[in-house]
């Protein structure tokens, strides 16, 4: 199942159709695209059976699928080469911080450069779509409703800033970049695996598969709801890997007028023009 934040309406995709969640269930689920993660199991069952479009999908119009979160987590050097580039040891658990939620902007917004050091990092990113507490790895996958695909866009000024101020680095107005789909895990070969990569102005800089990860999603799902409750709709963005442009000799950074385009195996590309 594919699913999408069309003009802010939640949809299911169907090919180059869309049918709109809300009046396709009478009113039931939507047109909040956060509504449909409060009652997850009953809006799956639902949406199974629906396949009547009710529109075209215009891809332009889409936005992030779940864009009001009330929790945001975030993994730091999470790929084993995106720590050994960066200088630091590979974490005994996971790196957390989070973007704080209102940084957050859908697939095909503008990207507002500030400064002169602002980075790129490509990442996975899966969301709830059962309460998690205290859940086991073994039973991470049953309650993430889907995977989309996110930019951890960093300043890395600010971020390192007073010693270190992750959270709030990685956290200016755009600087959380998702969608355009949502994919359910079941439309997966294998959702633990997949390749993902961006470009800048056509050239690639990040290039890596997800089964590089040093704490996949079920691992993140059973460390994060062992100290708190994971909520529907909450957002887990699992890490980078290694290319991104503080690291590179001589350091590069994001600048007015390029396109970066980020990538998923599966689920789509974002393209976020800088300004």
């Amino acid at each position: 199942m594919k699913i999408a934040n069309l003009d802010n309406r939640a949809v299911l995709v169907l090919g180059d159709h869309v049918a709109d969640i809300a009046t396709a269930s009478d009113g039931r689920f939507g047109p909040d695209p956060m509504s449909i993660y409060d009652d997850w199991d009953a809006f799956v069952e639902f949406a199974t059976g629906v396949d009547t479009a009710t529109g075209p999908l215009d891809e332009a119009a889409l936005g992030n699928p779940a864009p009001r979160p009330r929790q945001v987590f975030a993994i730091g050097l999470n790929y084993g080469e995106h720590a050994e580039e960066s200088g630091m040891k590979l974490p005994a658990v996971p790196a957390t911080f989070t973007k704080f939620p209102a940084a957050l902007s859908g697939p095909f917004d503008d990207i507002e450069i500030v400064g002169d050091m602002v980075d790129w990092e490509v990442e996975l990113v899966a969301v709830i779509g059962r309460r998690a507490d205290r859940v086991a790895a073994a039973d991470g996958w049953q309650h993430i409703a889907g995977l989309t695909i996110g930019q951890d866009i960093s300043d890395r000024h600010l971020q390192f800033a007073a010693g270190a101020q992750f959270s709030l680095g990685k956290s200016r107005r755009g600087y959380g970049p998702m969608g355009p789909y949502l994919v359910t895990p079941d439309e997966f070969a294998d959702p633990n695996d997949l390749a993902l990569g961006c470009s800048l102005d056509g050239e690639t800089v990040q290039d890596a598969r997800t089964s590089d990860l040093i704490f996949d999603i079920p691992q993140l799902v059973a460390e994060l709801s062992a100290v708190l409750p994971l909520l529907p709709g909450d957002v887990i963005f699992t890490g980078t890997p290694a290319g991104v442009g503080i690291a590179r000799t001589p350091p590069r950074a994001l600048r007015a007028g390029q396109v970066l385009e980020t990538w998923i195996e599966g689920i789509g590309t974002m393209r976020n023009r800088c300004v």
